[in-house]
């Protein structure tokens, strides 16, 4: 399990440009006007052996000037609540401002550990004027550009000093790990309740295995998994932040300790942004799933041609990648409770699913020789042999080409494809490598 890292701070102090450099990527808009980052970016960063995840917490910036304020105290305390550790970036070159001591005070007073980050350090010139952040009270400032890349790698060697170490999980890993995700009032706490409610003496909760993550054993029916519970844990008169940063918050920690997630969507309200952006942290953590639409009791039109409908929205708005099975429930009145769970269960295995190399050979060439890949500058593409890795954490294949670097990746879908129409691949990611001959 990685730690999660927050970066806040006020608007336009580097935060996404911070995020980009250690994430190595470049998901975080960056621009000179406060405000620019709305959405909630999230990504991995690995630095001394040790992985962490890394939340952008910009945003919440509209027009008016006169939230800025109440903005910024809202996005540290669901920081602060969540995250093992706080990235305080503040700016070198404007110095100490009020919205900066009203941020100070609120990490003041949590148990986190933070780090103060002054950036746009862009020369040894102007770091002496770092000095003036000492008035914050979060000790020695850390020096960087974010956009240079300077002063970084001081800064991860204290990112790794300072967060928690991993004692380790006392459960077993044979046993597939199940986690209800979803955006707030989608009914995750009904559906667990709906799990687990009927006999609690069958069940048996580790304490304390993570801050907000409840692992509960669950050997009903035939059944043995561990149900990852991160739904009412919080209480409601406390959520008062911004709830779809809320939620994407805790989501991290679920998708991340899990095998399958069972992504759960209002069909009262159909698919909508949050559930796309909790649909992206699955796929990005590489996790098997579950599309659970949850209180199909309430919708009027149970027709066919309705799930039809709502099946293929849900499929057009998650694609490419569409091969997920979808089942219509209702915690309320348990209406298929027990298919989630068999789905759940199979969709686990199906991750564990090996090809022969001989057989994989057998089925693959012959559809590769039928549908070759398109030829690039008169080169023709021929792929001769392929396998499928052992010990990886997906299925993973790879397929020898003499011409790797001209496979485009519609071809790699379209193996893909023929991989799961041949195998039991339902609902599991899997991925397809093109290498030299």
């Amino acid at each position: 399990m990685s730690n999660l890292v927050a970066i806040v701070g006020r608007p336009n102090v580097g935060k996404s440009t911070l995020f980009n450099r250690l994430t190595q990527s470049r998901r975080a808009i960056v621009s000179d006007t406060a405000g620019t980052t709305r959405d909630r970016q999230y990504g991995k960063c690995t630095w001394n052996d040790r992985e962490f995840s890394v939340v952008d917490t910009g945003g919440w910036v509209v027009n008016s000037d006169d939230i800025f304020e109440d903005a910024i105290r809202n996005q540290v305390k669901v920081a602060t609540e969540e995250a093992d550790l706080v990235l305080f970036v503040v700016d070198n070159e404007t110095g100490v401002t009020d919205w900066d001591g009203d941020v100070a005070q609120i990490l003041r007073r949590s148990n986190l550990p933070v780090i103060l980050v002054a950036n746009k350090v862009d020369n040894s010139g102007t770091a002496y004027t770092a000095a003036d952040f000492y008035r914050l009270g979060l000790g020695d400032p850390v020096c960087i550009s974010a956009a240079t890349g300077g002063g970084t790698g001081d800064l991860l060697d204290l990112v790794v000093e300072k967060l928690p170490k991993d004692d380790g999980e006392m459960m077993d890993d044979d046993i597939p790990r199940f986690a209800v995700v979803g955006r707030p009032n989608v009914g995750k706490s009904s559906i667990i309740n709906a799990f687990i409610g009927e006999d609690r003496n069958i069940v048996t909760e580790i304490a304390g295995t993570t801050r907000d993550s409840i692992y509960t054993r669950y050997t009903k029916f035939g059944f043995d998994f561990y149900l990852v519970d991160t739904a009412g844990i919080r209480r409601k008169n406390k959520v008062t932040e911004d709830l779809e940063f809320y939620s994407v918050m805790r989501s991290i920690r679920a998708i991340e300790n899990s095998d399958v997630c069972i992504l759960m969507i209002d069909a009262t309200r159909g698919i909508e942004s949050q559930d796309m952006n909790i649909f992206q942290l699955i796929q990005k953590n590489n996790k098997s799933l579950v599309v659970v639409v949850n209180k199909w009791d309430l919708v009027e039109d149970k027709s066919q041609k309705a799930i039809d409908t709502f099946k293929n929205a849900i499929l057009n708005r998650m694609a490419p990648f569409n091969d997920f099975p979808i089942i219509f429930a209702s915690a309320v009145t348990k209406q298929r409770i027990f298919k989630v769970l068999e789905t759940a269960k199979q969709v686990y295995l199906n991750r564990k699913t090996h090809v022969g190399t001989s057989k994989l050979n057998e089925v693959m060439l012959p559809i590769i020789e039928a549908t070759p890949p398109q030829s690039i500058k008169g080169k023709y593409i021929k792929i001769k042999y392929c396998t499928q890795l052992p010990n990886t954490q997906i299925p993973s294949f790879v397929f020898y080409a003499n011409l790797p670097q001209y496979v485009k990746e519609n071809y790699r879908r379209f193996l893909e494809n023929k991989i799961r129409e041949n195998w039991p691949m339902h609902g599991c990611p899997i991925n397809v490598f093109i290498r030299q001959k």
